[in-house]
């Protein structure tokens, strides 16, 4: 993104900026209109003067060939339906976070259940999840408690999750990460067929 001296935020160009009308250097241009048909080569002057009596702007599409290929358009709606393509494309994008959860060795049975059942809905919301075991004192030199912890959760997120890092060892930590298990979406039969 471009530096702001004064603060703000940059705008994302939307396209790669093209040359349009007379920001267009090269002397010679293939020609194509609205519609794809090829027009010809021609010099720029005479391709300005036929698009603007047409009522389109001149744009500049590939300027690498030989000689630069420009295309009538309307460059206002050519912009508009880019950045909607773009917006469009950025929607479906999945953004899934990685979050994180701490375990102690000494767990008590309920508070397992509670973090058990939190990974559960992040996993399936999407989100990756990373599990740490906090080895303590001389737990430390005792990982297999920590490794029993983890091998239950994975067990039992079995249905929603893979294990995406197996079980390590980092210092006083042990961690692991789940990521959820990707569902085919449901065609419109099953859907008929578990209403029926």
């Amino acid at each position: 993104m471009p530096f702001r001296p004064f603060g703000g935020r940059a705008r994302r160009h939307v396209i790669a900026e093209l040359r349009v009308n007379d920001e267009i250097r090269a002397a010679e241009l293939r020609v194509v209109d609205p519609l794809g048909k090829q027009l010809g080569v021609m010099p720029r002057q005479n391709a300005l003067y036929l698009a603007d009596g047409l009522g389109w702007d001149l744009v500049e599409v590939a300027p690498g060939a030989d000689p630069p290929v420009a295309r009538m358009m309307d460059y206002g709606k050519f912009k508009y339906e880019q950045s909607v393509k773009e917006r469009e494309a950025r929607k479906k994008q999945s953004r899934s976070t990685v979050k994180e959860l701490t375990f102690k060795v000494k767990i008590g049975n309920h508070d397992y259940e509670i973090k058990r059942d939190r990974a559960l809905r992040f996993l399936t919301n999407g989100d990756r999840v990373r599990v740490r075991v906090w080895l303590r004192g001389r737990e430390a030199s005792r990982p297999q408690l920590g490794m029993a912890i983890l091998e239950r959760l994975s067990s039992d997120l079995a249905e929603v999750a893979t294990v995406d890092q197996p079980a390590k060892l980092e210092g006083r930590n042990m961690t692991m990460a789940l990521a959820p298990i990707k569902r085919p979406a449901r065609s419109f039969q099953d859907v008929d067929e578990g209403s029926a």
